[in-house]
């Protein structure tokens, strides 16, 4: 595994880990807004944005195993793909 290739791998590990984060936040805050009638709507908002980053997890996921592909495929890399959950 070279150095262009763990820079990669390291790249979707960020944006893995702050989607994650972000799925969180609006997940909480909208459990805090159901406590208010007045907020319920805005909670709900919340939580469909949590549900839409959900779904972005998997793109993360599939947009970084075509990146490596494509670069072990050019011949700049050698290693194969491993199992890395991120």
């Amino acid at each position: 595994m070279g150095p262009e290739e763990l820079v990669i791998r390291h790249r979707y590990e960020v944006l893995s880990i702050a989607n994650d984060i972000l799925i969180g936040i609006w997940f909480v805050i909208g459990s805090f807004f159901f406590f208010f009638e007045t907020l319920t709507f805005a909670g709900t908002c919340l939580f469909v944005i949590g549900s839409v980053e959900m779904l972005i997890r998997p793109v993360i996921r599939l947009a970084r195993s075509v990146h490596l592909r494509r670069y072990q495929e050019s011949g700049s890399g050698g290693a194969t793909e491993t199992g890395y959950d991120f």
